[in-house]
């Protein structure tokens, strides 16, 4: 018999490449959507009509949502990867992300709870290197000190005790997964590293002009969406739950993603000034390409994310 599985973010970059996955892998899947007047499922359209993919209206900021499509669909495993994944977003919405981010994983568990699936279901939470946030030590690992520094970090930190709590107060077979930063061609085009793929592109083609960024100093840890799909499924087929930091275990800065970007395209990049005045020049022509502006610095930022999977690789 197949096993169940319910994404919940099926229409996100992590979702369709899971959804995908779990297929391959002889899964029936079932996946959450909203009802919104926008078609945002792009990125599973090629999956809907298949026998094992089916899809629900549900809402993690609604609890007799998530817990009718939980009764109905009974799954062996939960995937829950929707959340408010923006960080500057977050301080506009900080109490939308709360109630997404941090009640709707609550929603999730006590779903599981009420349906009677503890021991016959278990539960991924997908967690953040935000959480370290104002870092204390690098690299990170499962024991380094969270230190949240936006409000979708902090809601997503009481998503990850709180997952931790129903592990150990109830039993429950449910795991957080630290992933650091993972990008992809299905990546949402208000994220950086997509911002500058596309910038670079369009830029090389005479279809825009300049590309404006925040911190290019910024370190972070970046990965490939669809390898990191697979530790998911990993970390609950362990014998026993448990968090895991999921990461390459390399660092590299906004400035190196532009000029390797920027380079795909034919332009050689250098950089000049420092700070907010810091620009990235087009070596050939003296053209500048890059700027820093001030409307994309956040009010806490968070400037060194480095993750390390040895227990991940170790598992």
């Amino acid at each position: 018999m197949n096993k169940t599985a319910l994404i919940t973010g099926i229409t996100g970059q992590d979702g369709s490449f899971l959804a995908e996955f779990l297929l391959d892998k002889g899964y029936d899947v079932h996946g959450t959507i909203r009802r919104s007047s926008v078609d945002y499922r792009e990125r599973i359209a090629h999956l809907e009509g298949l026998p094992h993919f089916h899809l629900h209206y549900a809402d993690l900021g609604d609890s007799m949502s998530i817990l009718q499509v939980v009764k109905l669909v009974q799954p062996n495993e939960i995937y829950n990867l929707a959340a408010q994944s923006h960080v500057q977003v977050s301080f506009d919405s900080p109490e939308f992300t709360a109630n997404v981010d941090a009640t709707g994983v609550l929603r999730v568990l006590e779903a599981v709870r009420h349906c009677d699936l503890i021991g016959k279901c278990r539960i991924y939470q997908a967690s953040t290197s935000e959480l370290y946030g104002k870092v204390e030590e690098v690299p990170q690992n499962e024991n380094t000190p969270f230190h949240p520094y936006s409000p979708y970090a902090v809601a997503k930190q009481y998503g990850f005790w709180i997952v931790k709590e129903y592990r150990e107060a109830y039993n429950m077979f449910c795991c957080s997964g630290i992933l650091f930063n993972h990008e992809s061609e299905r990546r949402g085009e208000t994220f950086v590293t997509r911002k500058i793929t596309l910038a670079a592109a369009r830029i090389a083609q005479g279809k825009q002009d300049k590309l404006y960024l925040g911190n290019l100093s910024s370190l972070r840890d970046w990965g490939y969406a669809k390898d990191y799909v697979e530790c998911m499924w990993l970390i609950l087929q362990q014998d026993t739950p448990e968090d895991f930091v999921i990461a390459t275990g390399e660092q590299h800065s906004v400035r190196e993603f532009c000029y390797e970007a920027f380079k795909a395209v034919g332009i050689d990049l250098e950089f000049k000034g420092e700070g907010a005045n810091e620009i990235g020049v087009d070596k050939s022509t003296g053209r500048i390409l890059i700027e820093v502006s001030s409307d994309f610095y956040r009010p806490t930022d968070v400037v060194n994310l480095w993750g390390d999977p040895t227990k991940a690789k170790q598992k």
